[in-house]
């Protein structure tokens, strides 16, 4: 009985996933959501981009995946709301290989819930702008008083009487001796810490205070070129003789023989390679090719003309104008 209430409970909802390394991506730092993030759009796309935003990362959200999830569109309204997400900047399709030096390519969907125009996603995704939200305001200094409240003695004197510390000290009995000198010592640095460490590790290799500072640069290079403590321990430290009669001079030595090359100079980090593609038909292109993360044919002509330069009007005129010669055509050859 038990098991059969168990298998009749409705499982959790769990939206479709795409194959690892596809599906939506959001970009960083987003703010919190918020009741109003599409209220400009249109009821249609305010819709599918709320879906949208609550889906985890790598979900997939191609059309026909949505018509499924929202059944109060089709997949040609799903895929019209996807252009104008895309119009509106909240949403861009993109192409990016794996991995640097790998050949897989994945396909990706990245959505922000605040909308970027194109030279933002231009720059994210060459990787300038990895967060979106901005910088955050300088904290303010408060300015000082203009007017400060004058110290007690200060007041005391003004008034013409005595300050408050001769009121309140006696004088002393004895007058003080000469206050000593405080004695500032240089702070040890690492290296020399090192050096003054090796006779705890080998009594053999025992140096003194001069001998740690004459020793300080030499064994400062090898922690500068990228060497730890106690890799440096151990060079000084490994395959003594039996007797060490000059530590020092030892030490110095294999500072000198042994000092390791200078590190490679910092490579700049490889980003993936990305290339941006038409959210209507998916045809890749530069982000300076698709405004609006749509193609020239995608996107279309001005006052609604076609990429050609014929509009709606002309097209009907020229199609009536071929029907019309083959009328004539069928009516000439029945005579």
């Amino acid at each position: 009985m038990a098991a059969a209430q168990l298998s009749s409970a409705p499982l959790p909802y769990a939206p479709p996933m795409a194959s690892p390394g596809y599906g939506k991506r959001s970009v960083l730092g987003q703010p919190p959501c918020r009741a109003g993030d599409f209220a400009h759009l249109p009821t249609r796309e305010a819709s599918v981009a709320a879906h949208i935003d609550r889906l985890p990362e790598g979900a997939a959200i191609d059309a026909k995946t949505l018509a499924r999830e929202l059944p109060a569109y089709g997949q040609q309204a799903v895929r019209s709301a996807l252009t104008v997400l895309s119009e509106a900047g909240h949403l861009r399709r993109v192409r990016e290989n794996a991995g640097v030096g790998c050949t897989r390519w994945v396909f990706r969907t990245y959505f922000s819930r605040v909308s970027h125009d194109d030279l933002w996603w231009a720059r994210f995704l060459s990787g300038e702008v990895t967060d979106v939200a901005g910088p955050l305001p300088p904290t303010p200094v408060p300015a000082p008083d203009v007017h400060p409240e004058p110290r007690p003695a200060a007041a005391a004197r003004a008034r013409g009487g005595p300050s408050p510390a001769t009121v309140m000290s006696p004088a002393p009995a004895t007058s003080p001796g000469p206050t000593p000198r405080p004695v500032t010592r240089r702070p040890r640095s690492e290296a020399y810490d090192v050096l003054a460490s090796l006779g705890r590790t080998d009594p053999r290799m025992t140096l003194s205070a001069v001998e740690c500072a004459g020793l300080e640069e030499l064994a400062g290079r090898w922690l500068e070129r990228g060497a730890t403590a106690p890799q440096l321990v151990l060079a000084l430290t490994a395959g003594l003789p039996q007797q060490v009669h000059s530590p020092a001079a030892l030490a110095r030595s294999r500072l000198t023989a042994k000092l390791p090359p200078e590190p490679l100079a910092a490579t700049a980090v490889l980003l993936p390679q990305r290339l941006m593609e038409c959210t209507d038909c998916g045809t890749p292109g530069s982000p300076e090719a698709l405004p609006g993360g749509l193609c020239r044919i995608c996107r279309g002509g001005p006052e609604g003309r076609e990429p050609d330069g014929i509009g709606a009007e002309e097209v009907r005129a020229r199609v009536a104008l071929l029907r019309a010669i083959r009328r004539e055509g069928y009516e000439r050859s029945r005579t």
